[in-house]
């Protein structure tokens, strides 16, 4: 066992989370700094961990989204027992905190969210004022240190690789990040996004259009509005996306994933909010421009928007967002 802690986190399920889950792993190894900290995800949040110093290594969540799973959770926990002082249950499920107590880990520490009494057996209190801010409540379950945004590390070689394999200048192009897993609400319409590029290439800035296989829709829609803008949705691992996101000049995203991900590579920031609030989940950097109406019927935090207009994100202009992109650009040329 390590001098310090060893600590087993239960981490999120979604990208944005994973990253804002950093905030927790930073402030657990100021409060110990010989911590051993070793973070429970599925295979796709390997090379987010991998980006994380403070993590020592990530242990395979093989669970279904949906389904309990009790026996596979079961033999997970015991396959555990023994090598952990402390975990941190960072899902607020019921059953995101049966591997712990399997585990037979002495001290289980998140908050109480799906009635876990006994199961979390020590229980952080989550204010009602922090209930949708998800770094901040993350940040909570520490139980001190110092608030510190994200800070993924960039693979040097592989970027210039990447840049290379897709015809991109450091420096020199925009990252566009126009999907939203949580859904079409959260999404500012493919027009505005090719208007948005066709701007900047005209200013001959080159354009790359960022997102997951399930984002290719609404990626090929803004491509074929837009030519030039080279369309990578799909075609990048996500260790890729991370270094090119981190050779961008700017990005220009919805609430996603992807936005904290250029956050924290320490890209400039265009967010564009509809559904949800900037004050709630806004990228963990000062250098940003956070775009929100703020109309009376927002935040819904609906996935589709349930008066049918979605008018928080279709009048939301491409001249407003365009001089937030050209503040960025000039505070860092």
């Amino acid at each position: 066992m390590a001098e310090g802690p060893s600590i087993l986190v239960i981490g999120p399920r979604w990208v944005g989370d994973m990253v804002m889950a950093q905030t927790l792993f930073i402030a657990l190894k100021e409060l110990h700094p010989d911590a051993a900290i070793d973070v429970m995800a599925p295979a796709w949040a390997a090379p987010l961990v991998g980006r994380m110093p403070e993590v020592r290594a990530r242990i395979d969540a093989p669970f279904s989204r949906n389904k309990l799973e009790l026996g596979l959770r079961w033999r997970t926990g015991r396959a555990l027992k023994g090598r952990y002082d402390q975990a941190f249950v960072m899902q607020g499920s019921w059953k995101s905190a049966l591997v712990p107590f399997f585990a037979g880990i002495p001290r289980r520490t998140g908050h109480r969210r799906e009635m876990r009494y006994g199961l979390v057996n020590d229980i952080v209190p989550l204010p009602e004022s922090l209930k949708r801010k998800t770094a901040e409540a993350f940040f909570g379950l520490a139980g001190g240190g110092s608030f510190r945004p994200p800070r993924l590390s960039v693979d040097a070689t592989n970027q210039r690789a990447q840049l290379a394999r897709h015809g991109l200048t450091k420096g020199n192009f925009a990252a566009l990040m126009p999907g939203a897993e949580f859904g079409p609400a959260k999404r500012w319409p493919s027009e505005q996004y090719a208007d948005f590029a066709r701007r900047l290439l005209a200013e001959g800035l080159q354009v790359a259009l960022f997102g997951s296989a399930n984002d290719r829709p609404v990626t090929s829609e803004i491509a074929a509005l837009a030519p030039g803008a080279v369309d990578l949705a799909g075609s990048t691992r996500l260790e890729d996306a991370i270094d090119l996101l981190a050779s961008a000049r700017l990005a220009l995203s919805n609430d996603s994933g992807l936005m904290h991900v250029a956050a924290a590579v320490g890209t400039p920031v265009v967010a564009v909010y509809g559904s949800t609030s900037p004050k709630n989940t806004p990228p963990l950097s000062e250098r940003r421009e956070l775009v929100w109406l703020g109309l009376d019927c927002s935040p819904c935090h609906k996935r589709i928007c349930p008066l049918g207009h979605l008018d928080c994100l279709n009048k939301l202009d491409v001249d407003r967002v365009f001089a937030a992109a050209q503040r960025l650009m000039q505070a860092s040329p």
